[in-house]
């Protein structure tokens, strides 16, 4: 008798088990039609069960496909779907990114750059020392797109930030440099002149908390790559979204404390050789809401962080203007807010305070987008 034509009851197993499947629809042959050109460029299942993850398909999703789990139902597309040269697959991790001496050393150039920057900021007076601050803002500047032109800290087009982004970016790294100094003077009743930076200087400047953030570039490039790298790696060999998201979860804190932890050791260096009290708080939530922000665009959510880090930037600049605004006749009640944390806290708290919050917004953000199969899709276009 033909197998088509025998009773199901006497089917072997495995054959009653493509039957059921291959029916009249053949519910896995209509999703291949409806994601076919993710079948048919992806390089692995992988990065299939990625794609179906990102457009609303779990794992109870899958159990209507007759399969156990989108990995599972990613498997036999990624099998069904015709390939010219076809290889067999490798026990290797498909699309885990390597490190490359070419970011590695543009990561470490941000840091550099502003380092030789503050070195002439402390050997030059008068208009010597305006000359070194704008050719050693441009250069700083050119050094961080070097650095996150290429590399894991690299978005692609289609994800890299927006022009506002950017801006406010710029404002909170600007905040960390005459924040805190701004605050201190304004409640004190000043400034009555230009910052300098001396030690004289009626407006101090951070240069330690700045000397930092840039010299971070280069361990948030390599806990990028670490994070880029264990997750696909906990990606192939993981069985359902829910157990890919369980691993990843603690990797995302992990690299994120790691970050935390270079972070703090070069504040102390940064204070300890230029002789200033280190941010720890301030620069640290600056820092880490950065990291997070730039894991997030990496990864293709562009949305959250560019709110959050907007959301950021207000903040500060609300609690600079009140300070200064306090001054107008009637309006000193204004100032009390940022007067009373700073009395209690010192200046440092009122970035703390906004950068912090904002960081655990993106943190808690992270910890459920990043935490995604499609998260972690290959990406054709990375340097």
């Amino acid at each position: 008798m033909p197998a088509d034509r025998m009773p199901a009851d006497r089917m072997p197993a495995d054959r009653r088990d493509i039957a059921d499947r291959r029916g009249a629809a053949d519910p896995v042959k209509a999703l291949m039609h409806r994601h076919r050109e993710l079948c048919e460029r992806a390089v692995d299942p992988l990065e299939i069960a990625a794609g179906l993850e990102a457009h609303g398909v779990t794992d109870r999703t899958a159990t209507r496909f007759r399969h156990r789990d989108v990995f599972s139902l990613a498997e036999e597309m990624y099998a069904r779907v015709p390939r010219a040269g076809d290889t067999a697959p490798t026990a290797e991790t498909p699309g885990a990114p390597r490190a490359r001496a070419d970011w590695a050393v543009l990561a470490l150039l941000p840091g550099a750059l502003c380092a030789a920057a503050v070195a002439g900021l402390r050997y030059t007076e008068g208009r010597p020392r305006l000359a070194v601050t704008v050719v050693g803002v441009l250069a700083v500047a050119l050094g961080l797109r070097a650095a996150l032109g290429r590399g894991p800290l690299h978005a692609v087009p289609a994800w890299s930030p927006t022009p506002s982004t950017r801006a406010w970016t710029c404002w909170l790294l600007a905040y960390a440099l005459l924040g805190d100094g701004m605050l201190t003077t304004g409640l004190a009743g000043g400034p009555d002149g230009p910052p300098t930076g001396g030690p004289d200087s009626p407006w101090p400047i951070a240069l330690a908390s700045v000397l930092a953030l840039t010299a971070a570039c280069a361990p948030a490039a390599w806990c990028a790559h670490l994070f880029a790298v264990r997750a696909r790696r906990r990606l192939a060999t993981s069985r359902a979204l829910d157990d890919f998201a369980a691993s990843a979860r603690p990797l995302l804190l992990g690299v994120f404390g790691l970050f935390l932890c270079a972070l703090g050791g070069l504040l102390a260096l940064s204070g300890a050789a230029l002789h200033e009290p280190a941010a720890y708080a301030g620069a640290g939530a600056l820092g880490a809401l950065l990291l997070l922000a730039r894991l997030l665009t990496v990864h293709g959510f562009t949305h959250a962080p560019a709110v959050v880090l907007a959301l950021a930037g207000v903040g500060e600049a609300l609690a600079a203007l009140s300070v200064f605004a306090g001054r107008l006749p009637g309006c000193e009640a204004l100032a009390v807010p940022v007067g009373t944390v700073t009395d209690a806290w010192g200046a440092g708290a009122v970035p703390a305070l906004v950068c912090g919050a904002a960081a655990l917004v993106l943190l808690l953000h992270a910890s459920r987008t990043l935490t995604r199969a499609s998260a972690h899709a290959v990406r054709g276009d990375a340097p």
